[in-house]
C-alpha cells in the first residue's frame, strides 16, 4: 500500500503510512534506537535456549531407540534433563533483558513526548484535546511497550527456531514436512487475510480512549458547573457513547484474532494429526523407524511454539502501529521556537537575571499591533501604547475589543501579525520568548493553582526563594489570614486546581507568585474581581507599592481599579481609542463617559475574554 494523506479526526492532515508487515517492522525496529546492543544479547539467549530445546528431541530419539535396543539410557535422560533445565534459564534471562528494554523504550518515548507537549505552540491547544493528548503519554505508549519488548524478538527468533525445526524435520522425513507445510501455509493464508482489519480496529480503539479521556477531564474540569446545572447524566451519557466506540473496536479486534488464533492451532493440530496417522502407517510399513516418528513428531508439536510467535507478533506489530501513528502525530506538533524569530542586529553583553533598560525607554511598547487568531477574522487592528518603568498603565475596552489578547501577545503565546512588539526598546522578535518571559508575569483572571501546597504555589516561578522572600510576598498579597486558618500553613495542602481555597484567595496566591518573581513588567487581568471591599482597598495599596518596584499593566473592569492610574488606554474594536488620565477621559472621550457609566467599569463587572485565549495566571 503506498502513502497517502488523509485527515485525522482532530482535522489535522497527516500522512498515512504504508500498512504493510514489512513497512511496520521497520518502524517498530526503528523505535529501538540506542537498544540495539540490548536486543541482540537478548536474541543471542533466546536462540540458545531455542537451540537446545531443539536438541532435545534428538535427544529423545536416541532414548527410544537405546531403549529398544536394550542399552542404557539414564545418561541421556540426564542430559535431557540438563538441556530442559539450561534452555529454560536462558530464555528467563533473556525475556527479562526485552523487558527492560520495552521499558527503556516507553520511559525515552514518554520523555520526548511530555517535552513536546509542554512546548507547543498555543496554537495546537486549541487544536487538540487534552485528554486525547494525554491518552498519547499513557495508554499509546504502554501498547508500544509490548510490541518493542516482545514481538521484534518473537518474529525474529521464531522464524529462525521455525526454520531450524523445519531443516531437522526435512532430514528426518521430508514427505511429512510437505504435509505439514500444506496445512501450515493454508493458516498463513488465513493470518495474512486478517492483518490489516485487526490494525484499522486497533487505530479506530486507541482513538476512541483518547476522546474517553479528554471528554472525563473535560467534564472534571468543570465538576461545580457540572453538577450545578445537573448535567451528570448527559455527561455520563457522552462519555458513555465514547466507551461505547472503544467497546466496539475492541469487540472487532478480538473477533478477529479470535480467528486468527484458531487457525493457527488447528494448522497445528492438524498437521500433528496427519503425521501422527500418516508416520504411523510408515513405521508399520517399515518406512522410517519409531525414534524417527518419536523426532518429528516432537519437532511438529515444537514448531507450535515459534509459529504462534511469528503470527502473533505480527498482529501485534500491525496493533501497535496504530498507537505508533497517534504518537509520531504528537511528536510532529509545532512547539514555539527557542530562538529569536529574527537574528539581532549588533551582539549585545550578557544579561542578568532581571534586564535593566535604559531610562528613556519603556518598559512595553506596541506600534500598530495587529493579529487575529484566525487571520480571516482580525481580533486586533492597530494598537499602540508604551508603559514606563514604575508606571500604572490601565486597559480598558468592552468586552471582546482585544484586552486578553494584548496580554497573549506580551507574554509572547502569539507572534502579532503586523506592529511591533518591544521590551525595554528592543523588538521582541529579536529575542528569545524565554528573554520576554523572564521580564513579565502575569496574574490572569482564572487564577491557576496546581495540586501541592501553599509554597509551591507561591514558589512556582522561583522554587529556591528562601523563607524570607516568601513572607515578603505573602504580606503584599495580604495572604496572613489564609496561611493562618489552612492547617498546615504554608505546608498546607490545596487540593486539585485549589478547591479548598476561595476565589480570592486563588487570585492573592497568583499574585503572590507574581511578585515573587520580581518581574519587569507585572501583567494584571482585574485583579480585584473576586476581592471583597475590604481586600480591594489593601490591593490598591499593594499596587501603588508595587509600582515603585515593577511596571503595571491593567485590563481593568472597575472603576476602583482605573482610576488610580497613571495612564489609561481605551481600546475599541482592536483599535487603540484614546490614552490619557481617568479624568481627562471623562471629559474628552465619549466611549469612556459609556465604559464608566455602564457595567464595563463597575464593580462586579463581566470579565473580558478578548477574542481568544486568557493568559495563563
Amino acid at each position: 500500500m503506498t502513502g497517502t494523506t488523509v485527515v485525522n479526526g482532530e482535522g489535522a492532515a497527516v500522512a498515512d503510512v504504508d500498512k504493510s508487515t514489512r513497512a511496520a517492522v521497520v518502524t517498530m525496529y526503528r523505535l529501538t534506537t540506542g537498544h540495539r546492543g540490548v536486543i541482540a544479547v537478548a536474541t543471542v539467549l533466546t536462540l540458545a535456549g531455542s537451540a537446545l530445546g531443539l536438541a532435545q528431541p534428538l535427544v529423545a530419539k536416541h532414548v527410544v531407540d537405546a531403549s529398544g535396543r536394550g542399552q542404557v539410557i539414564w545418561p541421556l535422560l540426564a542430559l535431557l534433563g540438563a538441556l530442559f533445565v539450561t534452555e529454560a534459564a536462558t530464555g528467563a534471562a533473556g525475556r527479562f533483558i526485552l523487558e527492560r528494554m520495552g521499558e527503556g523504550v516507553v520511559r525515552q518515548l514518554r520523555h520526548g513526548l511530555v517535552g513536546r507537549l509542554l512546548r507547543l505552540e498555543m496554537r495546537e491547544y486549541g487544536r487538540h484535546r487534552n485528554g486525547d493528548l494525554i491518552s498519547r503519554v499513557t495508554t499509546d505508549t504502554t501498547l508500544l511497550r509490548e510490541v518493542v519488548s516482545q514481538a521484534l524478538v518473537d518474529l525474529v527468533t521464531g522464524s529462525l527456531v521455525a526454520a531450524g525445526a523445519i531443516v531437522l524435520m526435512t532430514w528426518l522425513d521430508p514427505l511429512l514436512l510437505l504435509l505439514v507445510a500444506l496445512t501450515v501455509a493454508a493458516a498463513a493464508v488465513i493470518v495474512a487475510s486478517l492483518l490489516t482489519g485487526i490494525r484499522r480496529a486497533s487505530e479506530h480503539m486507541q482513538d476512541s480512549i483518547g476522546a474517553i479521556a479528554a471528554d472525563l477531564e473535560r467534564a472534571l474540569g468543570a465538576l461545580p458547573m457540572v453538577r450545578v446545572h445537573r448535567a451528570e447524566e448527559r455527561e455520563a451519557a457522552d462519555i458513555g457513547a465514547r466507551v461505547e466506540a472503544a467497546y466496539g473496536a475492541g469487540v472487532r479486534t478480538a473477533k478477529l484474532a479470535s480467528v486468527m488464533s484458531p487457525a493457527v492451532e488447528l494448522a497445528v493440530q492438524g498437521s500433528f494429526l496427519i503425521v501422527l496417522v500418516v508416520g504411523g502407517l510408515r513405521v508399520n510399513g517399515n518406512a522410517g523407524s519409531l525414534g524417527d516418528l518419536v523426532a518429528f513428531l516432537l519437532y511438529a508439536s515444537y514448531l507450535v511454539l515459534p509459529l504462534s510467535s511469528v503470527f502473533r507478533a505480527v498482529g501485534l506489530i500491525q496493533r501497535g502501529m496504530g498507537a505508533y501513528q497517534r504518537i509520531d502525530q504528537a511528536l510532529r506538533l509545532p512547539v514555539e521556537p527557542t530562538a529569536p524569530l529574527i537574528p539581532r542586529v549588533r551582539a549585545h553583553p550578557p544579561r542578568p537575571a532581571r534586564p535593566s533598560a535604559a531610562p528613556e525607554q519603556p518598559a512595553l511598547a506596541l506600534h500598530d499591533v495587529r493579529f487575529g487568531y484566525d487571520p480571516a477574522r482580525p481580533v486586533l487592528r492597530g494598537v499602540s501604547f508604551a508603559v514606563a518603568h514604575r508606571q500604572h498603565v490601565a486597559l480598558v475596552g468592552r468586552s471582546g475589543a482585544g484586552k486578553s489578547t494584548v496580554f497573549a501577545l506580551v507574554a509572547r503565546f502569539y507572534e502579532p501579525d503586523a506592529g511591533a512588539l518591544l521590551f525595554d526598546g528592543r523588538p521582541a522578535a529579536e529575542l528569545t520568548r524565554e528573554a520576554c518571559r523572564r521580564r513579565i508575569a502575569v496574574v490572569d483572571q482564572n487564577t491557576h493553582v496546581v495540586h501541592g501546597t501553599l509554597r509551591d504555589n507561591i514558589a512556582y516561578a522561583v522554587p529556591d526563594a528562601t523563607e524570607a522572600e516568601i513572607r515578603r510576598v505573602v504580606e503584599l498579597a495580604r495572604l496572613e489570614e489564609v496561611v493562618d486558618r489552612l492547617p498546615g500553613g504554608l505546608a498546607a495542602v490545596v487540593g486539585e486546581r485549589g478547591s479548598t481555597l476561595s476565589g480570592g484567595e486563588r487570585q492573592r496566591i497568583a499574585l503572590a507568585r507574581a511578585l515573587l518573581a520580581r518581574p519587569a513588567l507585572l501583567l494584571l487581568d482585574e485583579p480585584t474581581s473576586h476581592l471583597d471591599a475590604i481586600n480591594e482597598s489593601a490591593l490598591t495599596t499593594v499596587m501603588k507599592d508595587v509600582a515603585q518596584e515593577c511596571a503595571l499593566l491593567v485590563i481593568a473592569h472597575r472603576l476602583s481599579t482605573v482610576q488610580h492610574a497613571d495612564h489609561i488606554v481605551v481600546l475599541d474594536d482592536g483599535r487603540t481609542a484614546a490614552g490619557g488620565r481617568h479624568e481627562d477621559l471623562l471629559a474628552d472621550n465619549a466611549l469612556y463617559r459609556e465604559l464608566a457609566a455602564s457595567q464595563m467599569l463597575r464593580p462586579g463587572g463581566e470579565p473580558d475574554t478578548g477574542g481568544g485565549p486568557v493568559t495563563a495566571g
